[in-house]
């Protein structure tokens, strides 16, 4: 019997602790740098995540689940970050619980990745590995599996972190299937990472993944308005000749980035059914489209690949005077900061690690810096570097303040 086509649904569940408008008056006088008083800012963590809740993961979680009952060929894989866990437990456990039903079906795949969705790996191989244990370790607390697959923060991907993870046991990672690496081959297979041993590489669909992500509601898309059975026709086209397509993104695609308004649920629903209707297709989870299919070559990625803006590089992150200074001095703070084994201030540092507060800095323009914008809750990447810096400015005071250390590595 000949193999199924198969569809790799993989989501990436995250909220990061935005910065407060902190002020340089600030310093030095109170530390509560993620708690924003005015709870209708963006800047509101609390505020944020209640809403997106309310439009995305109540309703895309209790939709995925009727899924997993209704197709028993439907599985998908998703990436939770440890941000979104300790903000999902302070404001909506409930949506905790609607995870771990999911995992519970057996048909949901859990992907390893950084607690705190940082750069680290670019910056401290140390605080990296710590960041990815204490990730690994929340997964096994709160749904019972050790991932086997990685994906690292923003799906930047190298060969050397695909021989590290390798030499972790990962069975497989995640990469942006793009073209200048894939030359003339297809993402729509397994490929193999150079000098590993074990560990197979997936590559997303970017064209057919960014239809949903970004295009689906834009009027002046000549597809709008897409329908399930027209998406549908490009997912069979897609493996025609190949095993599998790479579906990746956000999971705030569902009612966030695309409002219930768009028809996304309904839509993702009826693409779902429709696919399913021919025997010869099914859905997989991101491991078992690695035991199913023995890589079909070798991809070299000796430089960064992301899964953001044009260049698909690290420059969305660390490609401005203001991005490099603010990720130059926060991780010189790491030894002091380590150092002083305080929970809290260690707390503190790692969640300005995550790779959005950096990413509100940029000053792209055309369409990234419209990408950028829409993402930011502050009015301007100067606003966004100011408050950071003050963070920073009073991490080092409570560094002399409290522990004696100076903080002047920083």
């Amino acid at each position: 019997m000949s193999q199924k086509k198969a569809i790799t649904l993989y989501l990436h569940v995250h909220q990061p602790f935005r910065v407060r408008q902190y002020s340089v008056f600030d310093t030095g006088e109170s530390h509560d740098y993620f708690n924003e008083p005015n709870y209708n800012s963006e800047r509101n963590n609390e505020a944020v995540f209640k809403k997106v809740a309310d439009k995305s993961y109540r309703p895309m979680n209790a939709l995925l689940l009727k899924l997993l009952r209704e197709h028993k060929d439907f599985k998908l894989s998703l990436s939770i970050t440890g941000t979104f866990i300790d903000q999902a437990e302070q404001w909506a456990p409930d949506v905790i619980e609607s995870f771990q039903a999911l995992v519970a079906t057996g048909k949901v795949e859990i992907v390893a990745e950084t607690y705190h969705h940082s750069l680290a790996f670019f910056y401290s191989r140390n605080e990296f590995e710590k960041q990815v244990t204490l990730h690994r370790d929340k997964i096994k607390t709160l749904f019972g599996v050790t991932p086997k697959v990685f994906r690292n923060t923003e799906l930047a991907y190298n060969n050397e972190l695909a021989q590290w993870a390798d030499s972790q046991g990962y069975e497989g990672i995640l990469a942006e299937g793009w073209d200048p690496i894939l030359q003339w081959r297809s993402p729509n297979y397994v490929y193999r990472p150079p000098a590993t041993k074990n560990i197979s590489l997936l590559l997303k669909n970017y064209r057919l993944s960014d239809d949903l992500a970004f295009r689906f509601s834009d009027q002046s898309w000549g597809e709008w308005p897409l329908t399930a059975d027209r998406y549908t026709d490009w997912l069979r086209q897609a493996t025609e000749d190949a095993p599998l397509v790479n579906l990746f993104m956000d999971y705030e695609t569902f009612g966030e980035h695309q409002w219930h308004e768009t028809g996304i649920f309904g839509f993702f629903e009826e693409t779902v059914r429709t696919w399913l209707q021919d025997k010869d297709n099914t859905f997989t989870t991101v491991s078992d489209a690695i035991t199913t299919n023995p890589p079909s070559d070798e991809i070299d990625v000796p430089y960064t690949v992301t899964w953001a803006d044009t260049e698909r590089d690290l420059s969305a992150w660390n490609g401005n005077r203001l991005q490099q200074e603010a990720l130059k001095y926060l991780y010189r703070l790491e030894s002091d900061i380590l150092r002083t084994k305080d929970e809290q201030l260690i707390n503190d540092w790692r969640y300005l690690q995550a790779s959005d507060l950096v990413y509100y800095m940029c000053t792209k323009n055309l369409d990234d810096g419209a990408v950028h914008a829409y993402f930011s809750p502050y009015e301007s990447p100067y606003d966004a570097f100011l408050f950071f810096m003050n963070v920073i400015r009073d991490l080092r005071w409570r560094l002399i303040q409290d522990h004696k250390t100076g903080g002047l590595h920083g």
